[in-house]
C-alpha cells in the first residue's frame, strides 16, 4: 500500500522533511520513494508542495500519516478535521496492555496477605 509521509533530512539538530510518496512496508530511512511531492521546514517555514501531485495520488487511494494529513489541513490542500497525534501512540499502548492483562487472569491471581509476608523467615546470608 502506497503512504505519503515525510522523510526527515537535515543536519543533527536541525530539522526538515520531505513528503514522498512511498511504500508502507519500506522505512523512513531506506531512501526507496517513488515520487518527491514537497519539502517541509517548521523551523524556517519554508513549505514548498506540488499540490497537483498531492491531490492525484490521495484521489488515486494513497493514504496519509496522520502527522502529513494535519500538515495538509493546516496549508490548506485539503479539507477536513485534524488528527490527535498524541493520541495515537497512547491508544496502541491502551490496547496492548488490555491484551496482556485479562480479567480472567487478575480474578486467577491469589491475593497475597500482609500477615502471610511477615512471617516468612529472611534468608540466609552468605
Amino acid at each position: 500500500m502506497l503512504k505519503i509521509r515525510l522523510q526527515r533530512v537535515g543536519r543533527v539538530h536541525e530539522p526538515s522533511f520531505r513528503l514522498v510518496l512511498t511504500d508502507s512496508k519500506n522505512s523512513t530511512k531506506s531512501g526507496r520513494t517513488g515520487e518527491l511531492l514537497g519539502s517541509y521546514d517548521a523551523r524556517k517555514t519554508n513549505e514548498a508542495f506540488n499540490t497537483e501531485r498531492i491531490k492525484y495520488w490521495i484521489s488515486q487511494g494513497v493514504s496519509l500519516t496522520p502527522s502529513v494529513h494535519n500538515l495538509l489541513i493546516k496549508h490548506r490542500i485539503i479539507n477536513g478535521k485534524k488528527i490527535n497525534v498524541s493520541n495515537v501512540m497512547k491508544g496502541a499502548l491502551a490496547q496492548t496492555t488490555e491484551e496482556a492483562i485479562t480479567p480472567e487472569a487478575i480474578s486467577e491471581a491469589a491475593p497475597i496477605s500482609v500477615s502471610e509476608t511477615a512471617t516468612q523467615e529472611p534468608a540466609p546470608e552468605v
